[in-house]
């Protein structure tokens, strides 16, 4: 370093050169280590890196990477809207600046801090000599001790900037049993870095009575020890906002004897147990490769949510820990032996816990849209997109019933939501926002008996609607919308129950398409209204032996079929009356709804604290690149499942998840981006692009006042979702929805002191 001190030294003390130290030439590229496919994308091609003063600020730099463009090409881009031809970066200890070599060419590595913990930015920079490269990194380190020291870097010794050369983490060595240092506290992300604090002496807790010792060995006496590994254990600290170090302790996965399917997850140290918690869906688990972590919450007796999380000190003992746990909840929730499933299938399951990166995912088009959504101005955030009725238009609230479902039109641009045995109309306007219409009241059958209808459906373009009577499973009822009243009664079997309903293939509510699918819990058929007699088709009926407990059935755009179960498997069908192409084992959790893409490339199964995203694209074999709804998928080469969850940390501040049938944004000729559910009072929206690309966690918010009831959006628009509450109904533009924080999500809670959490019975 010491060769550019005095051309550093002149650089330095000109505060009117804006520009430190240019590198002309080089390639800009982003990198995903935990991503098997794509994990390294080009972002320009061609490209310099600049490091440069901050406007305005003293004492910071930024680091600039700028595309360049061929001779000609600056000029064919001025009339576009959308560019990128710059990427800015703060420069500070937090990018973590490293540099190496890429295939014998010199780079410089720093942290996206954007993106996830894992995702670097990698600037190569081909054909510079090495003092080029060393003087460039030699700015990157003074201009990162003036941000941290407040004070000029002319005139610092070498030494001085060692602090900020970056050090890959030390090799894990095996945790210690007592905890000396207090590690610095977790962010809210899944991906954490942590550092060692100056030690702190903790005060040592009271002792445990003789009654306590007595009752935990009591507990431990009935279990049976799986699996034991020595883990760091840190809960969520909500006053601090994040993870809060509670020292290494011994993680035991026990099963208890003498019940069925029972297993513990438990921590210890050498005072006792400190947590004994039951594993169950409920816990939201989440596993981090990246992090070698299991995340997880409790809800305690008092009704409280708890968030924790424990991180392995090797890979090899994380990779135990994620399959021992994920054996124990399939079993607890199958309430049948792992050894009996095949191993295909038990790959399967246990891939839904590994993070891999979905195949054909194109960055480009995701990027553009965001770009888009920014200059849209009519896609500008307001609080005044959010439209509650005014007053003397809103239908006239009956007693004892609350809305109870919500289904969106797709020719006359109404939604119509059921409340006991009426249904309320609502017109979309013109200013995206929802108006009451009015009201079809006293729904009866064709003989003048009343029911509450369990589900509808909109048939023959928005000009009648199916509705399942509870009373009357054997029957489906068709209305006549224009008259508002129930002009058909259907009989579909004598014997044969309709559960579940869906359109004959996706886009025939837009068609004067006459048939339906029914499904029943363990028959699929066709239901055709113009047949006489009874309107199952008798020569489209597939029925299954065993209780194979269906729980819904969607269809794609070509009619092909997608059905769930109760059990938590899924079935895929090119036609009625076939065996299924593709079954898919259950990872155990009663599947409540499902929803494919219009090409049927896509499923997105919704269970009460997760959605499940399956890719149907057959990858190898005979039969690579057809659909699972066409061919069956190679025994070892089935779809990895993905589940999409909410953070263990925002569901201590929304409490109890319990997701409605999620959806895909639909329209014909239009390309699925977004997916929509909702739990408790909140509107919860997943960016499809970025769910693609491996981003599961990124998703947003909306917090209402009153339960949602259901949500979907407006039939081709991937923007304004139809919302329906306990007691109202509304419009929400999809940018309303936020990133989730503490004061979005809930009231303000008291965070339980490291002693009233860590040393307390489990």
């Amino acid at each position: 370093m010491n060769i550019f001190r005095n051309l550093i030294g002149r650089v330095w003390q000109d505060p009117n050169a804006a520009e430190v130290v240019k590198i002309p030439d080089g390639q800009l590229f982003l990198v995903r280590p935990g991503n098997i496919r794509t994990s390294r994308e080009c972002i320009y091609n061609d490209c310099m890196a600049t490091i440069r003063r901050f406007p305005s600020v003293e004492h910071n730099f930024q680091l600039v990477i700028t595309k360049v463009y061929e001779d000609g090409d600056q000029e064919l881009l001025q009339d576009e809207d959308e560019t990128d031809e710059e990427k800015v970066f703060l420069i500070g200890e937090e990018l973590e600046f490293r540099t190496g070599e890429t295939d014998g060419e010199p780079n410089f590595v720093w942290r996206d801090l954007n993106g996830d913990v894992d995702e670097l930015f990698e600037f190569v920079a081909s054909g510079t000599n090495a003092p080029t490269r060393a003087f460039f990194e030699t700015c990157m380190y003074r201009a990162m001790y003036e941000r941290k020291y407040k004070r000029t870097a002319e005139g610092v010794a070498d030494n001085a900037l060692a602090e900020f050369i970056w050090q890959p983490p030390a090799p894990k060595t095996a945790p210690r049993r007592k905890v000396s240092k207090k590690a610095e506290v977790l962010t809210s992300q899944e991906a954490i870095e942590i550092q060692d604090e100056p030690e702190k002496v903790e005060k040592t807790p009271a002792p445990k009575s003789q009654s306590h010792v007595q009752k935990e060995d009591s507990f431990l006496s009935q279990m049976d020890t799986l699996l034991e590994k020595e883990v760091e254990l840190y809960f969520w600290n909500v006053t601090a906002e994040s993870f809060d170090h509670a020292g290494v302790v011994t993680s035991k996965l026990v099963v208890q004897r003498n019940a069925n399917y029972a297993y513990w997850l438990i921590a210890s140290n050498d005072r006792g147990i400190l947590l004994a918690h039951r594993i169950s869906s409920d816990m939201n688990h989440k596993f981090s490769q990246r992090m070698q972590s299991l995340t997880w919450n409790n809800l305690g007796d008092d009704g409280a949510q708890t968030s924790w999380l424990i991180r392995c000190a090797t890979f090899e003992d994380y990779d135990q820990f994620n399959e021992v746990f994920t054996k124990c909840l399939w079993e607890s929730l199958y309430q049948t032996p792992w050894g009996k499933i095949k191993p295909e299938e038990q790959n399967y399951i246990l891939s839904a816990n590994q993070d891999v990166e979905m195949k054909d995912v194109s960055d480009e088009e995701d990027d553009e849209d965001e770009v888009a959504s920014e200059l849209d101005p009519d896609e500008e955030s307001s609080d005044e997109d959010d439209y509650a009725e005014e007053e003397e238009d809103t239908p006239t609230s009956l007693p004892g019933d609350r809305n109870s479902q919500l289904t969106v039109g797709y020719k006359g641009d109404r939604s119509y939501v059921v409340r006991g045995n009426n249904i309320g109309v609502f017109n979309h306007t013109s200013d995206h926002n929802v108006k009451y219409y009015a009201t079809i009241g006293n729904l009866a059958t064709p003989s003048g008996k009343s029911f509450k209808p369990k589900h509808v459906m909109l048939h023959e373009q928005d000009t009648k609607m199916v509705l399942q009577n509870p009373q009357d499973p054997n029957s489906l009822y068709s209305m006549d919308i224009e008259r508002g009243k129930i002009v058909e009664e259907w009989k579909v079997h004598d014997d044969i129950t309709v559960d579940h309903i869906a359109p004959d293939n996706k886009f025939a509510p837009t068609t004067r398409e006459q048939t339906l699918v029914g499904v029943s819990h363990n028959a699929l058929f066709r239901i055709d209204p113009r047949v006489s007699g009874n309107k199952l088709v008798d020569s489209q009926y597939k029925q299954y032996t065993s209780k194979n407990k269906f729980s819904g059935v969607t269809t794609t755009a070509a009619g092909k079929l997608a059905i769930a179960s109760e059990k938590g498997d899924i079935r895929l069908f090119d036609s009625i009356g076939k065996i299924a192409k593709t079954a898919l084992p259950p990872l155990g959790d009663p599947i409540l709804g499902i929803d494919v893409t219009a090409n049927g490339r896509y499923i997105i199964a919704t269970t009460k604290t997760y959605l499940l995203l399956i890719d149907t694209l057959i990858g190898e074999g005979k039969y690579a690149g057809q659909l699972g709804f066409d061919r069956s998928f190679p025994a070892t080469a089935k779809p990895q499942p993905r589940r999409l969850q909410l953070n263990n940390q925002h569901v201590m501040y929304m409490g109890e998840i319990s997701f409605t049938p999620a959806r895909f944004n639909q329209g014909e000729g239009q390309e699925e981006n977004a997916i929509v559910t909702s739990s408790g009072q909140y509107v919860i929206a997943w960016d499809f692009a970025k769910v693609k690309k491996g981003k599961l966690d990124q998703y947003e918010i909306k917090k209402y006042e009153d339960h949602v009831v259901q949500d979907s959006f407006k039939f081709g628009d991937d923007k304004e979702i139809i919302v329906a509450l306990n007691n109202n109904v509304l419009a929400v533009n999809k940018k309303n929805l936020k990133k989730p924080t503490r004061q979005s999500l809930g009231p303000s809670l008291t965070s339980a002191s490291h002693s009233n959490i860590v040393n307390s019975p489990y």
